[in-house]
């Protein structure tokens, strides 16, 4: 009888842990270290945030090492393709935030392995900005006085460079950068849910602004480079490697994108002069690295 007992407790409670939608399944991981966390001074972490569950957070794992000399400059994210998630760029993403940075990159995190889907608008680069801006004064956030809300990025690739360009009119941003994207010559004439935009937004631009395309096989070479000659009224820079659209985000640390990107954003976001060397200057230090080729108005 006792044996009987038993049995029926064990099949009850297993029944009941498949009746728990809590049990259906294992919990996903709402955190984890991309590679070895980067190789800046800060190791990174990619984490889901709950109060910003429609994007992945990459920023400085421990954050009791950020301060009041070295708050987190925001830099917003889109992705190629208008995906939602940033899967593809987790590399580069998390190399970037390993050197001080707050990355908030449009959808939600990706498990191990897995690829994303949907597609993204725009706005959400806007509600990453709100969101990093409003913990700041949180006092509830593990964020309170850590984020530098006076430096803003934003950035994208493919048709996240098109949704940053949309986005960089924001009086709030301080930079934009558009890797491996331009604005198409007919408007409307890209993949659906693309930012439809015309030549004259370009005007609308008011902070330095960083091209990183990836050569003439690059599918957006042409538009960017017709961007870059447009662009006349705030300093620009172009970069070239050959390596076509897809860039080198996937590779270990992203790659020499993710190095141009970091020295980049260490300037206009931490007023670093010795990393924005690779950009300022006649002949700038780029002209030192034979993979790259570029070009640049109105640069010191």
């Amino acid at each position: 009888m006792k044996k009987m007992n038993l049995c029926f407790v064990l099949l009850m409670a297993t029944t009941l842990r498949f009746l728990n939608p809590l049990h259906t399944q294992e919990a996903k991981p709402t955190s984890r270290t991309v590679e070895d966390g980067g190789t800046g001074p800060y190791k990174a972490l990619m984490i889901s945030e709950s109060s910003l569950p429609t994007h992945t957070v990459f920023r400085p794992k421990d954050l009791s090492t950020i301060g009041k000399t070295n708050k987190l400059p925001i830099i917003a994210w889109g992705n190629g393709a208008c995906a939602n998630s940033p899967w593809e760029h987790i590399n580069f993403l998390s190399e970037v935030a390993s050197y001080g940075f707050l990355v908030i990159a449009i959808g939600p995190m990706p498990q191990e392995g897995e690829q994303g889907r949907g597609s993204s608008k725009s706005s959400m680069m806007t509600d990453a900005i709100d969101w990093a801006i409003a913990q700041n004064s949180d006092k509830n956030s593990p964020y309170y006085n850590k984020i530098d809300i006076t430096k803003i990025a934003v950035s994208g690739m493919s048709c996240g460079g098109l949704q940053t360009l949309e986005v960089a009119p924001d009086p709030r941003v301080t930079t934009a950068v558009i890797y491996n994207s331009g604005i198409l010559g007919d408007p409307g004439a890209g993949m659906g849910g693309m930012p439809n935009l015309g030549k004259d937004h370009l005007l609308k631009l008011h902070t330095p602004t960083l091209y990183v395309l990836g050569g003439e096989t690059d599918i957006a070479y042409n538009n960017g480079m017709d961007d870059y000659k447009r662009i006349n009224h705030v300093p620009v820079f172009v970069a070239n490697m050959d390596v076509g659209h897809g860039g080198t985000y996937s590779k270990p640390h992203g790659g020499e994108f993710a190095k141009v990107a970091t020295a980049w954003y260490q300037l206009q976001l931490k007023g670093d002069k010795d990393a924005g060397k690779m950009f300022t200057g006649n002949p700038p230090g780029m002209s030192k690295m034979d993979i790259w080729r570029f070009e640049k108005k109105q640069m010191p």
